[in-house]
């Protein structure tokens, strides 16, 4: 890792919440993105190392690690345990022939993380990669179908695909897409939680859709037909007379994509809204007057 101060990079102190780690990691993300910043390899440089920082410090347990341990953060907890074991060791033993010195554990500790060494002792141990963290805004409609995705996580481009249907905090892991493990280690994960923008006049629940429709007062009396939207198009909906506000009629497998089942969808569940007319005519007028007195 290289030696940067992450807080720094992100503008935040360190005492900063989750929200505000959050908040400065997407400003400056958006501020430069390539896609903002074509051909600009200072704007290319800055971006990789907020998603650095972001990757760490939005992850509360290595957050901890790095403010204990610092660049060193991926491995500082192995060299605890393997100096805890050392010294559970020298405890089980008569003398201190056997131990390690003080000397010895500044050298593993500078082995393990690529520092100088002397003639001390040397750890062949194989660590895990850190797990990086991303986080991929979309909007509704781009969930609706599967795609696929280039996302840029470290200085490398990486080729997902997000399946339909996927869920707004949802999180998903990419198994070996994080750090590269120490000493021949098996490598990190990568975790990429998504962010769902609702523009459309659809809500959503899970794979249900939900839709307040307007009806005019006359078609709510007489009955008739009406043309209302569905997240992939209109359909004819037939209104049944003295059709009262509120009423609500289902829309089977009109909802939306459920996650990872192919063709599967859920409902639709439309509201009617009853529109009561205004600006009548003195002719509307009278013939509401004359119906209020059959009435």
């Amino acid at each position: 890792m290289a030696s940067i101060d992450y807080y720094k990079v992100l503008g935040i102190t360190k005492n900063a919440s989750e929200a505000d780690i959050k908040k400065a990691y997407r400003k400056l993300a958006r501020k430069y993105h390539p896609d903002l910043n074509p051909n600009d390899k200072t704007a290319e440089k800055n971006f990789k190392e907020i998603n650095e920082a972001n990757e760490v410090l939005s992850n509360p347990e290595n957050r901890k690690k790095y403010d204990k341990y610092g660049e060193h953060w991926q491995n500082g907890e192995a060299y605890e345990q393997d100096k805890q074991r050392q010294q559970e060791h020298q405890n089980r033993s008569q003398s201190n022939q056997s131990g390690y010195s003080q000397e010895d554990f500044s050298d593993i500790f500078g082995d393990m993380f690529g520092g100088g060494a002397s003639s001390g002792r040397r750890t062949n141990a194989k660590f895990r990669g850190q797990d990086y963290n991303s986080e991929i805004q979309l909007h509704l409609k781009d969930v609706y179908e599967t795609q696929k995705q280039v996302i840029t996580v470290n200085g490398k481009n990486i080729r997902i695909t997000i399946p339909a249907g996927v869920e707004n905090g949802q999180v998903i892991k990419i198994k070996g897409h994080g750090g590269v493990g120490v000493n021949g280690g098996p490598n990190g994960d990568l975790y990429i939680q998504f962010s769902i923008v609702n523009n459309t006049k659809f809500k959503r629940d899970k794979d249900n859709l939900y839709l307040d429709v307007d009806l005019d007062v006359y078609t709510a009396l007489l009955g008739g037909q009406l043309m209302v939207d569905t997240f992939d198009g209109k359909v004819k909906l037939t209104i049944k007379p003295e059709t009262e506000n509120g009423a609500k009629v289902k829309l089977k497998g009109k909802g939306f994509p459920k996650y990872r089942k192919e063709g599967q969808f859920g409902d639709l569940y439309i509201t009617y809204q009853l529109k009561i007319p205004t600006k009548l005519s003195e002719k509307e007028i009278e013939l509401i007057k004359e119906l209020q007195k059959q009435r």
